[in-house]
């Protein structure tokens, strides 16, 4: 059974098999949720311990595996060995800036020369080109790696080439079939790569090529001969925990061991950047995923988004306290200005949206959004009416689109088909998002083609509308031993979603608005339990006529657990993400929890 929600959604229960339940609560010596939800995530048996216990030693593979790896790195010693100069040329957001950090810091620890390079996403645009690549063989490069972008620059590497200047490629977007003249490229999503690393953001598939540099290095005896430390990779992760979670890759094998033991290196505060950032932003416990996706994340983006490229990677480079103390105060500073300008942006194309909600991708255009913050607003914009969306930005006749979508819908892929198509000028990405260029005459087309394209996958169009639930449980549950059980699986995060609960029968107590668009409450069940509860963004949605009124009205709530920590104490609350009138939700699942 279902239940029907205020916002229109059915909540349904995921599947779990209770004799798997049994075998890890005997085996495992495992408790009831902590099985219940292991099930639900169909892990195996044979990987239960590691997907517990998530060590790099366990998933990382061997680096040749994925294709030109070993052609790099000893392209790269021989950089090296030359003492040539080499150039990071990185993209403008969260994944660019810290995978040519890993680089830059990498190479400074080795003494070596380099020259970076972010383009400004306003008038350059995202990845090399001709002029970018001429800029950094101007300043004596004489090998060039591109991260989080290359894999579609074409006419750029070309140009390189010409000038006898090798490019490196160490990206993850996907690629056509013909792929740029570059000297190699490593991309676990190559059209040819059967690595089964497609999951990799640019900073993963980055760490690999450095554990294989320094692999080779140290086999030459290169560190002893220089007289210098070996630089202990995992002190890196913190930059790539920040990277993976922040473009929203899968948390799956490799990728959880990243983010759990990168978490850990970020709470040493080892990157002044990192820890000068954290401090601003007055994050008093060790930070975890939360924090790195949408307080350390935005912040190290909103350079990009307001014409200071540079400022994000400079953060994560800089060892000067007085010069990062700088940078982390203007990018906080810029960060408030995008907050602003995003709001601005988002209602303005939410009128436009709204005329396309009933189309199941909806593709909005209009004169001059502002390019830095029209990827966010088509975040929320998914994320309100649950579908793909992509907003086009259009300037003297030419659009720029940035484009998020849904599980079950490869954006990347469609818009690598549509440049095929020739409806697109350029255009690339992954499976959640990507972006490109095209000519104002072919919206329309465009349009048509991304919506056929999604109807054609996605017959089924009723999940959409679905929010998939873990288990009931009681208000008794809201406790900090039960938090602590959930959490016995995290890190969460997209391909490992966080847990989610519903509790029945419940009223409001009290109810007060935080920052004009939150709705913080106490509620309390039939047997007088009370619970503290927050319901983001929800001032102007339906739920907050349930919230914000008193009466002895009984609701359920849907959502997840929190842990507010505060001067040395724990408070766990519910983070309501829906609420449905009074059913027997029992009914729906065998038994209740708590």
């Amino acid at each position: 059974m279902s239940s029907i929600s205020v916002s229109g959604k059915n909540w349904k229960y995921k599947n779990f098999n209770q004799e798997e339940i049994n075998y890890l609560k005997d085996n495992y010596f495992l408790d009831e949720i902590t099985s219940k939800l292991l099930s639900i995530r169909k892990i195996k048996r044979d990987e239960i311990t590691n997907f517990l216990n998530p060590s790099i030693k366990n998933f990382l593979p061997n680096p040749e595996v994925l294709i030109d790896m070993k052609k790099t790195t000893q392209r790269i010693m021989k950089s090296i060995e030359k003492n040539e100069k080499i150039g990071i040329f990185g993209d403008y957001d969260v994944d660019g800036a810290s995978s040519a950090a890993l680089l830059g810091n990498y190479f400074h620890k080795l003494n070596l020369s380099y020259e970076t390079y972010i383009p400004n996403r306003i008038k350059e645009g995202y990845g090399p080109s001709k002029e970018s690549f001429e800029n950094l063989i101007k300043k004596g490069v004489k090998i060039i790696l591109t991260v989080d972008c290359g894999s579609m620059s074409y006419d750029a590497i070309q140009f390189a080439k010409s000038k006898k200047i090798d490019v490196i490629v160490l990206d993850h977007h996907q690629t056509e079939i013909n792929l740029p003249d570059a000297f190699s490229i490593i991309n676990p999503n190559r059209f040819d790569d059967k690595s089964n690393l497609n999951y990799l953001c640019a900073a993963g598939v980055t760490f690999i090529f450095l554990v294989s540099l320094n692999k080779e290095l140290r086999s030459k005896n290169w560190f002893q001969n220089k007289n210098l430390n070996e630089p202990n990779l995992l002190e890196f992760l913190d930059l790539v925990s920040l990277a993976t979670v922040c473009d929203v890759v899968p948390l799956v094998g490799l990728n959880r061991a990243l983010v759990s033991q990168g978490l850990k290196v970020l709470g040493t505060k080892k990157n002044l950047g990192l820890k000068t950032l954290i401090d601003i932003c007055k994050i008093e416990n060790n930070p975890n995923i939360y924090h790195l996706g949408y307080v350390i994340g935005p912040r190290i983006n909103a350079g990009g988004r307001v014409g200071k490229s540079y400022h994000g990677v400079n953060l994560l480079l800089k060892s000067d306290p007085r010069e990062v103390f700088q940078i982390a105060s203007e990018l906080d500073q810029f960060n408030n200005e995008r907050k602003l300008l995003e709001e601005k942006v988002y209602k303005n194309i939410l009128v436009e949206a709204d005329k396309h909600k009933n189309d199941s991708v909806i593709v909005v255009s209009g004169k001059n959004w502002h390019e830095g913050v029209i990827g966010i607003v088509a975040s929320r914009i998914k994320d309100k009416f649950n579908k793909p969306v992509i907003i086009i930005s259009i300037e003297n006749n030419i659009g720029k689109a940035s484009a998020r979508s849904i599980v079950g819908f490869d954006i990347g892929s469609a818009i690598i088909s549509g440049v095929q198509q020739g409806l697109l000028i350029k255009g690339g990405g992954h499976k959640m998002a990507g972006g490109f260029s095209i000519k104002l005459e072919n919206i329309e087309k465009f349009r048509e083609f991304i919506i056929r394209k999604f109807n054609k996958i996605n017959e089924n169009t009723n999940e959409r509308k679905s929010l998939l639930l873990d288990s009931v449980i009681t208000s008794s549950a809201i406790n900090l031993d039960f938090y602590q059980k959930i959490y016995l699986l995290a890190p969460f995060g997209s391909g490992n979603p966080e847990p989610k609960f519903a509790i029945e029968s419940l009223k409001v107590v009290n109810s007060k608005i935080i920052n004009e668009k939150h709705i913080k409450s106490i509620l309390i069940d039939k047997a007088g339990l009370s619970i503290n509860t927050i319901a983001f963004n929800s001032v102007d949605k339906e739920i907050a006529a349930y919230l914000l009124k008193k009466n002895n009205k009984l609701f359920n709530i849907a959502g997840k657990l929190s842990l507010n920590e505060w001067r040395g104490k724990s408070n766990v609350e519910f983070i309501i993400d829906d609420i449905s009138v009074n059913k027997n939700v029992k009914n729906m699942v065998p038994s209740s929890i708590g």
